[in-house]
């Protein structure tokens, strides 16, 4: 869907050229989300920003489904391609409403159809279409703004969406929603995401593949899980940090887990611990904190209707300590 050739971008300065992207060469299939990862200054937000053209590419080619873009109309590539950052950037004299149908507007779309995608947009993002329809962005909290940033950027339905450390300026705890509301609705759109990211964390929770980068180089292309069971080189190692196994165990969940204990549902145990709960699809990062923090060093597992099935131990994890038995298979997401 999305193929860099050899893309570099050259900046002079003084008397010497520096390399902010280097040759890198790189494909994202389509309806995957390929986050982009590394520290400040590494090309991930430069190369993100030559897909949309508003940074010029100094050598290579960039493919949009097998269009060159620079051989498109920079202007009607833009409105083919969502486009959310962190500042949000919307319109602060336009309505909610205004500034979800810029590209609509834009695009020649009638004034039903407009309304329309209006409130279907916000009703995906989870925010009521009447309360906010007449509301401008400063009424609106961080997290709202947000999730009116990614339905303006839906609003044509773009099949590519490009999105700039969307949630980096909001509190852990708004930024994990936004995180789950924007994996619920690419359940939905499955749209091929470009996202920017210094936070590996985030990228394991979001990403279907994850590229590192070192000063302008790609170090490392791949699953969450390939990044984190063999890093390639000692800076990738460094960066995932040095509890990449634990972190890996967010990429399994409670029922990867059962599913390889024989006998499960069979135990049946009284434990007076009814607070040690934990469903079937919570990820076994929170699982194993759930275990630990329990006097009796077990946890509760139900189901989705909260109907227990099994009792599930410290020892169970010994399935998944070793980290390069593969024995379980990693969650993958949905797009």
């Amino acid at each position: 869907m999305i193929e860099f050739k050899n893309v570099s971008k050259l900046y002079e300065s003084g008397n010497k050229q520096v390399k902010a992207v280097d040759n890198v060469s790189l494909h994202i299939e389509k309806g995957q989300i390929c986050v982009f990862l590394g520290p400040s200054g590494c090309g991930k937000t430069t190369l993100l920003r030559m897909v949309n053209r508003l940074i010029p590419i100094s050598n290579g080619s960039i493919f949009i489904d097998g269009k060159d873009i620079s051989k498109l109309n920079p202007i009607e590539l833009r409105r083919s391609i969502g486009y959310v950052i962190q500042q949000v950037g919307l319109f602060p004299n336009m309505t909610i409403e205004e500034n979800i149908s810029v590209v609509p507007n834009l695009l020649g779309w009638d004034r039903a159809k407009i309304k329309k995608r209006y409130n279907e947009l916000m009703e995906m993002v989870g925010l009521d279409p009447e309360e906010y329809r007449k509301r401008f962005p400063w009424e609106l909290s961080g997290g709202q703004q947000q999730r009116i940033g990614v339905a303006r950027a839906l609003a044509a339905d773009p099949p590519v969406m490009l999105m700039d450390e969307p949630f980096g300026a909001l509190d852990p705890l708004i930024r994990e929603r936004l995180q789950n509301e924007f994996l619920r609705i690419q359940e939905n759109v499955k749209k091929t995401i470009l996202f920017v990211s210094h936070d590996i964390d985030e990228a394991i929770r979001l990403a279907d593949k994850i590229a590192i980068f070192k000063s302008g180089q790609l170090m490392q292309h791949g699953t969450p899980d390939e990044i984190l069971s063999n890093p390639k080189n000692d800076f990738v190692r460094d960066f995932v940090g040095s509890d990449r196994e634990l972190k890996r165990l967010t990429l399994f969940t409670v029922k990867d887990l059962i599913s390889k204990i024989d006998h499960f549902q069979k135990r049946t145990t009284r434990n007076d611990y009814h607070d040690f709960v934990v469903k079937v699809n919570t990820d076994l990062r929170t699982t194993l904190s759930v275990v630990l923090s329990s006097p009796t060093g077990n946890a509760w597992v139900v189901d989705e209707k909260d109907r227990r099935i099994g009792l599930l131990s410290l020892d169970d994890f010994e399935i998944v300590t070793d980290i390069h038995t593969k024995k379980l298979k990693p969650i993958v997401n949905q797009g």
